[in-house]
């Protein structure tokens, strides 16, 4: 008679527990268990961690009250009336008979230590907006976790189409989308653009992002909104009011962070005054991003402790100007000046004339983060001439300090 062949190993089979005010025992108080409670937790569960001894964490959990610790090792009867048990002892026996136990309650055992023993496996989890993701790979749990990063991963950002087919309420977010490089824009931002239905963007933004976009998104360049009588600011107000009182959702992607010289403010009350809401999502700002990519801290141990973020945009002399360029001429720290290019050499006279001095370096980083970055160095009496030779035009950070002799090869 021919020898049968061993049957093929069964797949798990894939369910989500309902654990909310449900008993679950977890045997073991380390680092397994400092990792599994949290979303036992969240679930609801009625958690019982039975361990002599716990690590800081997972012991204020239980001071906190979020679990009950009953600080010895297991005893038989430890399952009764349980649902859900987690094994995660370093003793091997005490482990073999809480699963002989959860077999004869017929309570789902999970064990760390052995797998194979166990009746339950814990998928490698993660969420998004409502959305839950759990991946199970047989026996190799660091490709269960590679693929679930990559399908959240994929959710957050958009790259993943997942539309919803049940209403959605319209929004309207003021997006920052960072310095340029698409990839530096926040992972809700990203989120949202998805989301969107019409997209007002300004010529510092993300761009590229724009491409990535369903052809069903009408996408509005905000410097191409016809003004007529309208302030160009006024305009892009209109423009979101329009669009989010026709029940679309809408999205304002704005370079930088929306409330660092980003006029986001304005726009968010323009829309309170009709009564309409508005998500903020900060964004990385140039201030800070665009001179790291050139290699340069605005802060540094023993060189500088601070810095200061200023508008260039209206000069020293202008009487609407509201810096106090006196004051900034005798700080230590590093300044960052946001679009002053056309103006850095009034700006450069004045900190001269009001205390600093002529040979303090500096750096215009033109077009920051993005494949045409390029950095133009000077001091503060060469720098007109440098940027009329060099050409340096804007969109450029201005950086003004020690910090600028700073290199990452520097010791």
């Amino acid at each position: 008679m021919a020898e049968q062949a061993a049957p093929a190993e069964h797949p798990a089979y894939p369910v989500g527990l309902r654990l909310s005010g449900r008993r679950v025992v977890v045997f073991g108080g380390g680092q397994v268990a400092q990792r599994r409670l949290p979303a036992l937790i969240a679930a609801g569960a009625a958690v019982t961690l039975i361990s002599p001894s716990a690590t800081p964490s997972v012991e204020a959990m239980a001071e906190a009250g979020e679990i009950t610790w009953t600080k010895r090792r297991y005893q038989d009867g430890d399952l009764a009336d349980t649902w859900y048990a987690l094994v995660a002892t370093t003793d091997p026996e005490a482990n073999a008979a809480i699963s002989a136990e959860a077999e004869r309650t017929r309570t789902w055992c999970v064990r760390s230590d052995d797998a194979e023993a166990a009746t339950a496996w814990t998928p490698a989890t993660g969420r998004s907006e409502g959305v839950t993701v759990a991946v199970l790979t047989g026996h190799d749990p660091r490709r269960s976790a590679a693929v679930r990063d990559a399908i959240v991963e994929g959710l957050r950002d958009g790259s993943i189409a997942a539309p919803t087919h049940r209403a959605r309420t319209p929004f309207v977010a003021l997006v920052g989308g960072g310095p340029g490089d698409p990839d530096l824009i926040t992972v809700r931002g990203r989120r949202l653009l998805a989301e969107a239905d019409v997209v007002i963007a300004d010529r510092l933004g993300p761009r590229d992002l724009l491409n990535e976009l369903p052809p069903h998104v009408e996408v509005i360049d905000a410097a191409k909104i016809p003004y007529g009588r309208f302030m160009a600011q006024e305009a892009i107000n209109n423009a979101l009011i329009e669009h989010a009182k026709a029940g679309k959702s809408v999205v304002r992607l704005k370079g930088g962070d929306p409330f660092v010289f980003g006029r986001g403010m304005e726009e968010a009350q323009a829309l309170a005054a009709e009564g309409i809401a508005c998500t903020v999502v900060p964004g990385i700002s140039s201030s800070i991003s665009v001179p790291g990519a050139a290699g340069i801290p605005v802060t540094h141990r023993g060189v500088a402790h601070e810095f200061t973020v200023v508008s260039g945009h209206v000069a020293p002399d202008d009487p609407r100007s509201l810096v106090d360029w006196a004051s900034l001429a005798k700080l230590t720290g590093t300044l960052v000046i946001l679009m002053g290019v056309d103006k850095i050499g009034k700006i450069a006279e004045a900190l001269v004339a009001h205390g600093k001095s002529p040979d303090t370096p500096l750096a215009l980083v033109q077009e920051g983060t993005t494949a045409t970055q390029r950095r133009v160095d000077a001091t503060l009496a060469t720098v007109a001439e440098r940027v009329r030779t060099e050409e340096v035009r804007p969109p450029a950070v201005i950086v003004i300090g020690d910090v600028v002799k700073e290199s990452p090869d520097k010791r």
